[in-house]
């Protein structure tokens, strides 16, 4: 969505218009979708409805660009992520939920084409949960690092140095797709 766009788009959802919702959801819910499948949330769809309804809440209280946004709503959806594993710890519940087909939009296809989703949760599983949030939050979010480190509440500096050990990783773990579908989308 370009910046024009998403004024616009912004205010007209502001004030309820459906077909502002609608284009908001469309262009995040299936990045927010993958970023709870692989960070091994139970039930990634209501993690994906508990963040734009809380969007729809706190929406008034938003300032900001595009990119802004897009920071925001993956915050949330982090927060929501959190909180859901804090309230399943406490039920001690150990469900594990299949993960839905990925349908996540163009920067996911455009990195990971090449694997398929049991594949890359299975190579996701030997990161650690940092990394792993690292890995989504870049590639399935398509967020900066500025952004990225902003949602997991770290410094830039933490979020490079998890990013290169994660991919350091993962490049003896998913070699058909690093350095070319992976590496060159995170190096800039």
């Amino acid at each position: 969505m370009e910046q024009s766009e998403f004024e616009s788009v912004l205010e007209a959802a502001r004030v309820g218009a459906g077909w502002a919702w609608t284009r908001l959801y469309e262009d995040l819910a299936g990045p927010v979708l993958g970023y709870a499948v692989v960070r091994g949330a139970p039930e990634p769809e209501d993690i994906v409805g508990d963040t734009f309804l809380q969007v729809a809440r706190h929406l008034s209280t938003f300032e900001g660009g595009y990119d802004g946004f897009r920071s925001w709503v993956f915050m949330v959806a982090h927060h929501r992520i959190v909180d859901d594993r804090r309230k399943r710890g406490r039920r001690r519940e150990q469900a594990v939920a299949d993960p839905p087909d990925r349908g996540t939009g163009d920067v996911e296809e455009e990195a990971l084409a090449s694997i398929s989703t049991e594949r890359l949760i299975e190579a996701l599983e030997v990161l650690s949960p940092d990394q792993r949030s690292v890995v989504a939050l870049r590639i399935i979010g398509d967020l900066s690092l500025r952004d990225t480190a902003e949602v997991l509440g770290k410094r830039v500096g933490a979020v490079k140095s998890l990013q290169k050990r994660a991919f350091d990783r993962l490049a003896t773990t998913l070699p058909e797709a690093y350095p070319e579908a992976v590496g060159e989308r995170l190096r800039g």
